[in-house]
């Protein structure tokens, strides 16, 4: 989350005009993040968050990521769930830009991960996986392995100056995870971006998983492959008992199929190619003078070092 878009207070007022959750009390930009501009409200009926989308986020692509929120916030699951206008659509514009409003959720995101947070995240991925089995629409990921070779491509000469002998690391990675990627694993709605600060705890209870704008319709062992690479790493070393502990987690709601747990080396190591690709871009192209903070690519480097030496899934705790 970020704040791009500036907004004044006379138009956050006008904004509120147009649903039932009273006028603004209070308004802070979130500067934590680096995809969509977002905003904390404060009305007398309770706490929301304003998203107004930027950048990647195609405008068509906006339904099906509310959908999934209401489908989650429906469910029992701890989503935001989506405010609808006084004239009922979920979606609006502000300063020309598509934007929604959606339920705040109690929470902190962990600066310092556990072993018990990796353990509750794998069972609230898989739970995620089933609440949306069935959901109506689909959306392609775009980020998946054509996009990153599309995103590294002309970055990989930025990669080198970052890290001499980078680009070359990164040619063979691709060039070894495209001959050995898999289209026939079992498929569904996925997160795509469960990172810590996009999962919220009170105390040692999950109370939310946000930020549902990467949600796409792809391999369910690949959206494990991401927290793994989000939750499992201390700096570039695996932490096998982290990930033993996700993994068993996640089993006991949704078990692997035996064809996902041998492509489990290939989808993590796709997921770091993933996020190196996206730190990259986001490094060069933050305008100056947003509020955000961008991400080290370099940390994805280093936690690629790891997938080339891991060969089967027990390298990873599977």
């Amino acid at each position: 989350m970020a704040v791009y878009t500036a907004l004044s207070d006379e138009d956050v007022a006008a904004l509120l005009t147009r649903y039932d959750i009273g006028p603004v009390l209070s308004c802070e930009g979130i500067a934590e993040g680096v995809e969509n501009t977002n905003y904390k409200l404060t009305t007398p009926n309770g706490r929301y968050i304003l998203t107004i989308f930027e950048k990647r986020v195609a405008a068509a692509d906006l339904p099906f990521f509310i959908a999934v929120m209401e489908r989650l916030a429906a469910r029992g699951f701890p989503a935001p769930k989506p405010i609808a206008a006084r004239a009922g659509a979920f979606l609006t514009r502000v300063s020309g830009k598509p934007a929604a409003i959606v339920s705040f959720l109690d929470g902190v995101w962990p600066r310092q991960t556990a072993l018990w947070h990796c353990a509750a995240i794998g069972e609230t991925l898989a739970r995620m996986h089933v609440a949306l089995a069935g959901l109506s629409g689909s959306r392609q990921n775009a980020l998946s392995i054509a996009g990153w070779e599309t995103l590294l491509a002309p970055r990989l000469a930025e990669a080198e100056k970052l890290r001499p002998g980078l680009a070359e690391s990164v040619r063979q990675d691709m060039a070894t995870v495209r001959a050995a990627w898999r289209d026939d694993l079992p498929s569904g709605v996925i997160h795509a971006d469960l990172f810590p600060d996009n999962a919220l705890f009170v105390g040692d209870t999950l109370t939310g998983v946000i930020d549902f704008y990467f949600a796409c319709t792809d391999a369910l062992a690949y959206d494990l492959a991401v927290c793994l690479n989000a939750w499992c790493f201390d700096g570039g070393t695996y932490d096998l008992e982290r990930g033993r502990a996700m993994i068993a987690a996640y089993e006991s709601v949704r078990p692997l199929s035996a064809l996902e747990r041998e492509t489990l080396p290939t989808l993590a190591r796709g997921a770091a190619l993933r996020f190196l690709a996206t730190r990259l871009a986001d490094w060069a192209a933050t305008p100056a003078g947003a509020t955000v903070t961008p991400k080290d690519p370099l940390e994805y480097a280093d936690k690629l070092a790891f997938h080339r030496a891991a060969r089967e899934a027990p390298d990873y705790g599977a």
